[in-house]
């Protein structure tokens, strides 16, 4: 029997998360076990509405049956105002086993797809300290994070090019804030004056772990000189004769440049950090590890969730709730 065929008759169900650059599918089984793994570059960005259907049977078609309708759940931007079809944010605070309220169906051609886009959330501001905030995609991994805990309280960290810091309590999402600093960590490493002297983030290479903490005590220390800092590292480059030599020497400035810019989001989050307990990291491993030895330089402890896996137990809820509603 081939592949196909075979992940064809236990299909129970396809998970897919698609954001603004790509997306990933996962084709599951009625108990939650992945059969298959697929993905694409084309994202919200490059895809107009009614592009969507066919770019995701370019990638699942495969594992489709010939007949019968197989449930497709959606998270992230396909749901945005400018993607398949706007699935209207839900404001703060919610309950995150109940996303699947928000859901809608775009129309589609094939008669095998069921499609359920999945909403994200909002926040408003309020006497409370809110402020306008978004997420689309995050509220699906921290789905799948109380799926695990229901009863879980406290602070959660997705780190990223928007990191989101969500407070949880009871099941719910409280409020939310997302700091830039993926992205500003990218624009100042190549598309700024310092282009010239970032080589490399690896903190592996030697004296770049110590760089990288140094840099996020400094920022914790005195946010408001970040901007000064930013300039020394191109200061430095020209005129630290005790810097390493070539690639080595790239990849200390990069280290340096992440630890203030993390830093700077960590100071950010002030007196909410400072009274949190364990955070919980979700995400990618390399990420949340540099996110966790900041942590750890601080005096903070934290936890890791395996980004991967939250979306698919926050999918497998919502697909959950959607099938308890047909």
């Amino acid at each position: 029997m081939s592949q196909a065929r075979e992940i064809a008759q236990r299909l129970a169900w396809v998970g897919v998360d698609w954001g603004s650059s790509n997306l990933r599918a996962w084709a599951l089984d009625a108990h939650g076990e992945v059969l298959a793994r697929a993905g694409s570059e084309r994202g919200m960005l490059s895809l107009a509405p009614a592009e969507y259907e066919a770019e995701l049977l370019r990638v699942i078609g495969n594992w489709l049956p010939a007949t019968g309708r197989v449930p497709v759940r959606v998270c992230g931007m396909a749901g945005a105002r400018q993607g398949w079809r706007e699935a209207v944010y839900l404001p703060v605070p919610t309950r995150l086993d109940g996303l699947a309220r928000g859901a809608v169906t775009p129309p589609v051609s094939d008669p095998r797809l069921e499609i359920s886009l999945l909403p994200g959330l909002c926040q408003y501001p309020d006497a409370d300290g809110r402020t306008f905030d978004v997420m689309r995609g995050e509220e699906t991994q921290l789905a799948g994070l109380v799926a695990g805990e229901p009863g879980l309280a406290g602070l959660t960290c997705l780190p990223g090019t928007h990191a989101k810091w969500a407070h949880l309590e009871a099941g719910a999402v409280t409020r939310f804030s997302t700091f830039l600093t993926g992205e500003l960590y990218g624009l100042l490493a190549r598309q700024s004056v310092l282009k010239h002297s970032i080589g490399d983030d690896d903190l592996a290479e030697p004296g770049c772990r110590d760089a990288f903490v140094a840099a996020v005590r400094e920022s914790q220390a005195a946010p408001g000189r970040y901007t000064a800092r930013l300039f020394g590292l191109r200061a430095q480059d020209l005129l630290d004769d005790t810097l390493p030599t070539g690639e080595a020497r790239g990849a200390r400035l990069a280290a340096r440049l992440s630890g203030l810019t993390i830093g700077l989001e960590l100071a950010g989050m002030g007196d909410d950090l400072a009274d949190a307990g364990p955070v919980t990291l979700i995400g990618n491993a390399a990420l949340s590890q540099r996110y966790a030895l900041a942590f750890e330089a601080l005096g903070h402890e934290s936890r890791h969730l395996d980004g991967e896996a939250a979306v698919l137990a926050g999918l497998g809820l919502a697909h959950r709730n959607l099938a308890e509603r047909r």
